[in-house]
């Protein structure tokens, strides 16, 4: 089965799984092959590795797509009927950009981006990878200008944040605590008040810091975006649960990566977001288990040696126990997460690093689905 056919109608595509199983580099191989069949795709990293820059050929990638070279994978035999953006995204800044656009005015936006109690929540905040990353990928999605998107995740456990990550912004904003503190008469107007003046004087002569000026500016500020906060969360998690959405989830068949894909299925079940596929990368085939030791052995043994017939065969025995163990955790995988046709991706001989990496994995994501792949 081709993995195109899995995404058909789909607009945003979500790669989730365990760290160290391949998620950017399908991530990428997936934007390849969507690109190579004639879409506009954007692709966006937030692996902190810059794998997914190295990959495409690439020094670094920005917060803002762009757009990777056709030329890269020709000498690939890839011709690319579409195009291949790619972006890695900036946290902070993303932030900074929805506070922008949620202010008022100019003037308003001023304020709040200088205001220095705003710059450290808004590095805390951001530092949540998982809610920079869905609100950037909400922010493309609603411009329009990609036929698909693609998103490369934090590890599983991570990536269930970011599956919440609109609903604890909407219950922070909702919550009695911030409530209390931006009400007329509550905690802010105190802190602020008149008898705080001495206190807060005091401090601006020795630290040269106007807190108290610091503390109106951000709770008047803030409380104008509260409403375009909600809203914005709102929309995010209805995007996420959108049919045109599909998650798909990226394994190995190594023990507590197959774990991590079974959990991680069970909370998109919960949560009631659509998945469409299974990954598993790094797979054994399971031909190696139809070859005899002995056999081979008898026939190697002729053309190179009896000594290295022998660590030959030593090998190839190797190869059949994670063979079989890759069979178990397969069939395993299919009646956890019932998914009758995960797509398998073969154990490759290098780690994918180049272009010609990406095109072997976009290979086997798509095979039968276009001459090439």
């Amino acid at each position: 089965m081709s993995i195109a056919t899995s995404l058909e109608g789909k607009r945003v595509c979500i790669c989730a799984g365990s760290g160290g199983v391949g998620k950017t580099t399908t991530s990428a191989a997936l934007a390849l092959g969507l690109a190579a069949e004639g879409h506009k795709v954007a692709v966006v990293t937030i692996d902190p590795a810059k794998r997914l820059a190295n990959s495409l050929g690439l020094p670094e990638l920005g917060n803002e797509p762009m757009r990777i070279e056709p030329e890269r994978f020709e000498s690939q035999g890839v011709h690319m009927q579409g195009e291949l953006w790619a972006l890695m995204l900036d946290p902070k800044r993303t932030f900074d950009d929805l506070v922008a656009r949620l202010a008022p005015d100019e003037e308003s936006r001023r304020e709040v981006v200088g205001n220095r109690i705003y710059q450290q929540l808004s590095s805390a905040v951001a530092g949540s990878q998982e809610f920079s990353a869905v609100m950037k990928l909400y922010e493309l999605e609603r411009s329009g200008e990609f036929d698909r998107l693609v998103l490369d995740t934090p590890p599983s456990r991570n990536a269930l944040d970011f599956l919440e990550a609109p609903t604890r912004l909407t219950n922070f904003l909702e919550g009695r605590a911030l409530r209390v503190f931006l009400a007329p008469t509550g905690l802010a107007s105190r802190v602020v008040g008149r008898g705080s003046g001495v206190v807060f004087s005091l401090l601006r002569r020795l630290t040269g810091v106007d807190l108290l000026q610091d503390l109106s500016v951000f709770f008047r500020v803030l409380g104008g975006l509260l409403e375009g906060f909600r809203q914005r969360a709102a929309a995010v998690d209805q995007m996420l649960r959108d049919p045109s959405t599909a998650f798909l989830i990226v394994t190995s068949p190594e023990a507590e990566p197959a774990e991590e894909a079974i959990y991680f299925r069970t909370q998109l079940r919960r949560a009631d977001m659509p998945f469409a596929a299974l990954v598993v990368n790094r797979v054994h085939p399971v031909e190696l288990l139809d070859v005899d030791p002995d056999e081979a052995r008898s026939e190697l043994a002729p053309l190179v040696g009896e000594a290295l017939a022998r660590r030959a065969v030593a090998n190839l025995s190797d190869f059949q126990v994670l063979a079989e163990r890759d069979r178990d955790s397969i069939e395993r995988l299919v009646r956890e997460l019932d998914c009758p046709d995960p797509l398998c991706v073969p154990h490759l001989d290098v780690d994918v690093q180049d272009a010609s990496g990406l095109v072997q994995v976009a290979h086997h994501l798509f095979a039968g689905s276009r001459p090439g792949f």
